[in-house]
């Protein structure tokens, strides 16, 4: 679990605090809190070792329980549309709605067939119970939770800002890879065009290789961390029990990766990518920006949240600053929402 405090001047953002914690297993399971008690103690913790100093907080989510999809709406100003999203979403959204929170993030105007006036928007729905799930954690840690957003948005914000040039620019990948949920976003000139959340991460990686020698998840992950992945599929295996399932679990999550990518480009009216910019804690194995590169044919560079941000007295050491980089992502694109 990691948060980031951030404050808003007229230099723009600026780091103030920067914090992770680890959460017992079985605490949050696939992205969805499933022990709010134990969830709210390690947020307690995270709050007195990183010394914040706001009770105010975003929550970020993303699971198996948050649908994205891209639907055409006739064109409403904006809050009249959120206003009746119940109304009109009924056939895009595969829960029941009295059991969803509605939102949505409008991408462009579009004519349909009839000549009629419609607006394109990334539509969310998210069932009640998971939201509600994380927020109580969070209430419970004695916080006061003041937005709920989708961590991929969260992502946007950290790797790609809202540019004058919108839907101008070219299409970009976004992939933040955590522990067990990789969230996946293509957008324009910081406005985005498909949203993707995979359900497994460096994470799942880990447990193979721990299933596999037998030993604890924290040795796994060193034995992980040592190895990496083959930098080039087929290339030969080191001599080690861990190699053939950091090859077999990397080169799985590399595929699922590629075929979502593939899935946005056969959309219609889908721009070509341009490049991938990676991020999280997943993105540090080694070996994996060269396979995604060669998997999409596409150039993979590692994204840098923090530069952008200005550094305040984080307590950190330049040396720490440039380690949780990549860890960053998520939280930092949260505070920035809540600020906004």
């Amino acid at each position: 679990m990691r948060a980031a405090e951030l404050t808003l001047g007229k230099g723009g953002a600026t780091l103030e605090r920067f914090g992770q914690v680890a959460l017992p297993p079985g605490a949050v399971r696939d992205g969805e809190v499933v022990d709010p008690d134990t969830v709210a103690g390690a947020i307690r913790q995270l709050w007195s070792q990183a010394k914040f100093g706001s009770k105010r907080v975003a929550v970020g989510v993303a699971n198996q329980k948050v649908v994205v999809r891209q639907v055409d709406l006739p064109w409403l100003p904006l809050e009249e549309l959120r206003k009746s999203l119940p109304f009109q979403v009924a056939d895009f959204v595969p829960m029941p709605l009295d059991q969803a929170i509605l939102d949505f993030h409008p991408i462009e105007e579009v004519t349909n067939e009839q000549g009629g006036r419609m607006l394109r928007v990334l539509l969310v729905a998210a069932h009640k119970d998971m939201v509600w799930g994380a927020v109580n954690a969070v209430q419970k840690a004695g916080l006061e939770p003041v937005m709920v957003d989708l961590t991929s948005f969260a992502v946007l914000r950290s790797l790609a800002p809202a540019s004058d040039v919108g839907l101008a620019g070219p299409a970009e990948a976004l992939i933040d890879v955590g522990a067990s949920v990789t969230n996946i976003v293509i957008h324009q000139g910081g406005v985005p065009r498909f949203v993707r959340v995979l359900l497994m991460g460096g994470g799942d990686v880990t447990d193979a290789v721990a299933e596999r020698l037998g030993v604890p998840v924290e040795q796994a992950e060193a034995v992980k961390q040592q190895m990496g992945m083959p930098a080039q599929a087929g290339s030969a295996l080191a001599d080690h029990p861990a190699a053939r399932v950091l090859e077999t679990s990397g080169a799985a999550f590399v595929e699922e990766v590629r075929g979502s990518l593939d899935y946005y480009l056969a959309s219609p009216g889908a721009s070509p990518l341009r490049r991938v910019v990676l991020s999280g804690g997943g993105s540090q194995l080694r070996g994996l920006a060269e396979r995604l590169a060669a998997a999409t044919r596409l150039p993979v560079d590692l994204g840098s949240p923090m530069q952008a941000l200005r550094i305040g007295r984080t307590g950190l050491s330049p040396e720490q600053l440039q380690f949780v980089q990549p860890l960053v992502t998520v939280p930092v694109g949260l505070a920035m929402g809540a600020a906004a």
